[in-house]
């Protein structure tokens, strides 16, 4: 299965996108196919919208998650970006290249020339809702954790 992440996120005034990127920027490989694709939005330049394409297992995609919440935590964006994070996840269900000239044939939704078995993918949906739902508690977790170390009540 193919699993696709879409977050936003937006500078702080006076980031720029190379100061995104080399905070954000992985220091450890997921293991598997991943392709990661950044835009800056046209609209807002401050918003840089990443998109991820990891072909993955779904047990694999449990240890590519963890893999992604240490990065985080280890590379925290805290300063470079708003609080606010958008975050959209799902599965992949189809591609389709419409770069032909003229009248294109309707074909049935597929990856590689395989046709999608869209049951199977509702199935897959719910077990990756788990996986997402987890790797954002753990990071969030730690994330407050971490924070509260630096942070001390007066005494």
């Amino acid at each position: 299965m193919i699993t696709v992440a879409i977050i936003t996120r937006r500078l702080k005034e006076g980031k720029t996108h190379e100061d995104f990127r080399k905070a954000w920027y992985h220091t450890i490989g997921f293991g598997t196919s991943s392709k990661l694709y950044t835009m800056i939005n046209a609209l807002d330049p401050r918003e840089i919208i990443v998109m991820g394409f990891v072909d993955t297992e779904l047990d694999q995609f449990i240890s590519t998650a963890r893999i992604d919440v240490k990065e985080r935590l280890s590379n925290p964006l805290d300063d470079v970006v708003e609080p606010e994070i958008g975050r959209k996840f799902g599965i992949l269900v189809s591609e389709d290249d419409f770069s032909a000239t003229g009248a294109i044939e309707y074909k049935p939704p597929s990856i590689r020339g395989n046709e999608t078995d869209l049951e199977e993918v509702l199935h897959d949906l719910s077990e990756f809702e788990k996986v997402i739902i987890q790797s954002s508690e753990e990071r969030d977790r730690a994330k407050k954790a971490r924070f509260s170390e630096y942070v001390q009540p007066p005494k």
